[in-house]
């Protein structure tokens, strides 16, 4: 349990978690804006105009992020395939499939548990645009049933430069996973998003979605069924410049189980749900207990997935395994609450964030927020309570403390800061981000060279001249600190699945406010 604690993760982040232990600054008090109310249509809204930010390709006719422009569109040209599209994951160009891919089954997952909400927002279509974006790109990447493109750029040219999009001169060298050079975690974690997302246009695009399916369970068959264990592998050794970047470092079996159960969930095929059953102790499905969930480590969805599960008659027969999935799932949340035994509970900063490590924190709240959010409702509609080593916690509470996080990184915080860019009056300005930091594109023509981005434009002290709206930065260190400079990248930086997971939460809370239901329960 220990080693998946201290689990490797995004770009290049220290193999341990790192603890803070020097306090540099004056201690914080938490001002009066954590009683403040805080706009979640706005956040909402916002938070979709991120993923435009974040678009490769040609850019369609209703792109409201202005200061993009068309980009990538010779990728895969050398390796003789269309992969055109697609995101960028972060502040850089390389398109990284499989943080791409849990982007994607993030925001399914948010229409699928929150569509009401976000439809009632007004922002069902720019949801369905958002992920669409990226399923396009993924049905482009699966040439054939057993190939499926991995990559596009790599990370270490592309750190070299600090250029626009539009402008990019680094390598787009394209790298595929197939039967010689197996990814049992990216073909997992792709056909999970693209199960997920067939869920979400079964209604409004069946033939869309029936396409998704098809390419879901093609893209996956051979890992979980046809071929054993002969062809299974991490991606990771088979394309090795994605290793500094995002190594697979939990393995392939959380994606092989999360991606039958998403297949599950879309198919209500048994066969799915046999394998989430007969590999639930092999795979380590209930036999990891894991405190984040994250592009990486997928337990704890799987786990809170499976726990639903129990509730419907017809899983009767598997009730010995779910609840052990279930068991697993409580010990995550119980971690989350501050309820599991004292060594087992997640650090919190002074200011009350969840604190997981040093680089990039945020997305371990943004991702714990959404799975306490969704438990939440599935106790209040099962009209059950969550049983911690630290007492019982009633759905209320859940969604309180998951409340408290968002509303934390909306700006009730030591800081005062929102860290969702663009949103309330104070939020980071210098976001480590190639194409915010340097003069539109739509304004400016002229290219801009590969160093010549970081000797005009990389050192500045300015704000960026682009507002990267709805970016979740990676947030404050273990003191609530935090620095806004533009090589603070561990703080500065955002990436598509940090604001991923946000997206139904705020549809949600925004719901809570406009239904005027009963004050939510405060945690003791």
């Amino acid at each position: 349990m220990e080693e998946m604690k201290k689990l490797n993760h995004h770009r290049q982040t220290p193999r341990f978690a790192w603890h803070c232990c020097v306090v540099l600054f004056s201690v914080f008090t938490v001002s009066a804006t954590a009683h403040q109310a805080f706009d979640y249509a706005d956040a909402l809204t916002k938070s979709l105009l991120y993923f435009e930010s974040q678009r490769s390709g040609r850019l369609p006719y209703n792109q409201r992020v202005t200061w993009r422009d068309h980009s990538g569109l010779t990728d895969g040209l050398e390796q003789g395939v269309d992969l055109v599209g697609g995101y960028y994951d972060a502040g850089d160009h390389v398109k990284f499939g499989l943080p791409m891919a849990f982007t994607v089954t993030m925001l399914s997952w948010g229409i699928i548990e929150f569509r009401d909400q976000i439809a009632n927002a007004g922002e069902l279509d720019h949801s369905l645009e958002a992920i669409k974006w990226g399923t396009d790109y993924f049905i482009k990447a699966h040439t054939s049933p057993n190939v499926l493109w991995a990559e596009v750029g790599d990370g270490d040219t592309d750190h070299y430069c600090w250029q626009r999009p539009e402008d990019m001169t680094t390598s787009r060298q394209a790298y595929k996973v197939d039967q010689k050079n197996p990814g049992s975690d990216l073909a997992g974690e792709t056909a999970a998003a693209m199960a997920a997302a067939s869920i979400v246009f079964k209604k409004t695009n069946p033939h869309y979605s029936h396409l998704l399916l098809h390419h879901a369970q093609q893209v996956v068959y051979k890992e979980l069924f046809e071929f054993g264990d002969k062809y299974r592998g991490k991606y990771d050794g088979s394309v090795g410049v994605v290793k500094s970047y995002y190594a697979s470092v939990s393995g392939y079996m959380d994606e092989l189980l999360w991606a039958a159960l998403w297949l599950y969930e879309a198919t209500d095929n048994e066969e799915f749900l046999k394998y989430v059953i007969n590999k639930a102790h092999c795979f380590g499905g209930i036999g990891w207990a894991i405190t984040e969930f994250s592009w990486d480590v997928k337990y704890a969805g799987i786990q809170i997935m499976a726990s639903k599960l129990l509730e419907k008659e017809k899983h009767k027969h598997h009730a010995h395994v779910l609840k052990q999935y279930r068991s697993k799932a409580e010990y995550y949340l119980c971690s989350c609450l501050n309820k599991n035994n004292a060594n087992d509970n997640i650090d919190r900063t002074p200011g009350g964030l969840l604190y997981i490590r040093q680089w990039n924190n945020m997305q371990y709240v943004s991702t714990a927020a959404f799975l306490l959010t969704v438990y939440s409702d599935f106790l209040r509609d099962s009209n059950k309570r969550l049983d911690c080593p630290a007492g019982t916690v009633e759905h209320g509470e859940i969604l309180h403390f998951a409340k408290s996080q968002v509303d934390y990184i909306l700006g009730s915080n030591p800081m005062n800061t929102s860290y969702l860019v663009g949103y309330g009056p104070k939020y980071p300005t210098r976001v480590h981000h190639r194409g915010a930091s340097i003069v539109s594109y739509r304004e400016n023509k002229g290219f801009i060279g590969c160093t010549q981005g970081y000797d005009n434009w990389y050192s500045r002290e300015e704000p960026n001249p682009n507002v990267l709206v709805g970016a979740l930065v990676g947030g404050p260190d273990c003191q609530d600190n935090f620095v806004d400079q533009r090589d603070n990248y561990m703080q500065t930086e955002a990436c598509t699945y940090n604001t991923a997971p946000l997206v139904g939460v705020f549809a949600k809370l925004l719901h809570l406010e406009d239904s005027h239901e009963p004050q939510l329960v405060a945690s003791s």
